[in-house]
């Protein structure tokens, strides 16, 4: 999943959570059910997941470019140099 995915993926999980939890609020006082409002309200979660954290298709519409390996060999990565210093310091 690329970066606007990952972004459009959220987004949808918000607005989706959010408008179960209103319609299941909404449901539950007109009907009078608390168990029904937390039945709607559970399968919202599930579809909501369902939707957002598999990677579909449509989370993928902007992928990344990765360097090639090739390319990766031309370029060596800087070598850290450990330098450790003898010298301590004296406590008086």
């Amino acid at each position: 999943m690329d970066w606007q995915g990952q972004k459009l993926a959220e987004q949808l999980m918000q607005l989706l959570l959010l408008a179960f939890a209103v319609v299941a609020f909404a449901t539950g006082y007109f009907i009078g059910s608390f168990q029904m409002m937390i039945l709607i309200y559970a399968g919202g979660v599930i579809l909501t997941s369902l939707i957002t954290v598999p990677n579909w298709p449509f989370f993928n519409r902007h992928p990344l470019k990765w360097l090639d390996p090739s390319e990766d060999e031309k370029h060596p990565k800087p070598q850290h140099s450990v330098t450790s210093n003898s010298k301590k310091k004296s406590k008086k």
